[in-house]
């Protein structure tokens, strides 16, 4: 099980005091965020994409980059990669490089994001956005697969025996997270594929992400990539902790109320019934989350977003210590209890490797043999 953050990257006034960081301070942040994440022992860092205010993470991979150059064992992913806007020739790319630079220490997370202006931004009709998704991901499966690609779709202009470079780290390709709020079409595309799916987890009731993880599980086994309770599943969460869940209440109040995202909406009381948000202390940070196997089965990946809404640097830094050192090693050890045997995982390149090595050996074999 893979516990990590993933961050919006917005650049938001704090309410309390009414001052908004420069989008230098904040860029210098997220990398100070991600160092962090890996001395409290988290797994995962995951970087948004947006090309509009107040978010400040429009270079995914510039960003990954430098933090791969000032860490060792954190993954870093993207949440999520913009399939629908970005060329997947370019992804196939950027990603790859990225794949060099960190060892290995790379997984995607795709998506169509949140933001319709960024279509006509980038050429594209918001209206084709399952379409884009569709094909340019089919494209992109491609490219880091095949040596050579000829290809023509409905959205690019047509490839002739092109080739990507430079190709994957050990031939393999960075595991892929499809990501969604709402939309089944993507969770039958990750289930298509056998790629990792990731329920966004924030906004709605838990019923509404059981049933598009639910269908994901369904239809990975209808294409026979293992049985559902092996398909590939990541969540994500927030947290706001304090000793005493009085005074998390009553610290993180401004900031829910004026976040960019859900501020001036539903009261926080609301919000955290109806929601895995949960404000208070680190023992029921604990008790939300290690419930999520109940409704969602056992999983791959957490991911919590903890930096958001304002939130001073110092205030983050201090809720990460406090993820990192009292919430996720007791989730570590629940989430193992009575956890099968033929569960997998949560996805590294070392693993994909391997499982590459297995299949391309069994396929030695069954050549000889025959």
């Amino acid at each position: 099980m893979q516990f990590g953050i993933f961050t919006v990257s917005d650049v938001t006034t704090d309410p309390t005091d009414d001052t908004t960081p420069t989008e230098g301070e904040r860029i210098k942040a997220l990398v100070t965020i991600a160092r962090k994440a890996e001395e409290v022992g988290l797994d995962v860092f995951a970087l948004g994409e947006h090309h509009n205010p107040p978010f400040v993470s429009s270079s995914p991979t510039t960003m990954l980059g430098y933090i791969a150059a000032q860490t060792t064992e954190l993954i870093l992913s993207t949440s999520t990669t913009l399939i629908t806007t970005n060329d997947p020739v370019k992804i196939a790319e950027d990603y790859a490089m990225l794949q060099h630079l960190a060892d290995g220490r790379v997984d995607v997370m795709m998506g169509r994001g949140n933001t319709g202006p960024v279509y006509p931004w980038f050429g594209k009709d918001i209206r084709d956005g399952i379409p884009l998704a569709l094909e340019n991901y089919a494209l992109l499966h491609r490219l880091w697969r095949e040596e050579f690609v000829d290809w023509q779709g409905q959205y690019r202009t047509p490839l002739q025996g092109f080739q990507s470079t430079p190709r994957p780290l050990d031939g393999v390709p960075p595991f892929v997270w499809h990501g969604s709020i709402r939309s089944p079409e993507i969770a039958e595309q990750a289930a298509f594929y056998g790629d990792g799916f990731f329920a966004n987890n924030i906004f709605w009731p838990k019923e509404h992400y059981m049933r598009l993880v639910s269908y994901y599980r369904q239809r990975f086994e209808h294409y026979g990539h293992g049985t559902a309770a092996q398909a590939i599943v990541g969540l994500g969460g927030q947290a706001f902790m304090r000793t005493k869940s009085q005074d998390a209440v009553a610290e993180f109040r401004p900031y829910f109320d004026n976040a960019p995202v859900y501020g001036h909406g539903p009261s926080m009381e609301d919000f955290t019934a109806q929601t895995p948000l949960t404000v208070g202390s680190p023992q029921e940070v604990i008790d939300k989350y290690a419930g999520m196997r109940e409704h969602f089965g056992d999983y791959q990946r957490q991911l919590f977003l903890m930096d958001h809404a304002g939130l001073p640097l110092k205030t983050v830094l201090e809720q990460l210590d406090i993820l990192g050192e009292e919430v996720v090693p007791v989730l570590r050890k629940e989430f193992a209890a009575n956890r099968p045997a033929d569960v997998p995982d949560g996805p590294t390149h070392a693993a994909l490797v391997a499982q590459s090595e297995r299949v391309e050996a069994a396929e030695t074999a069954t050549t000889v043999t025959a």
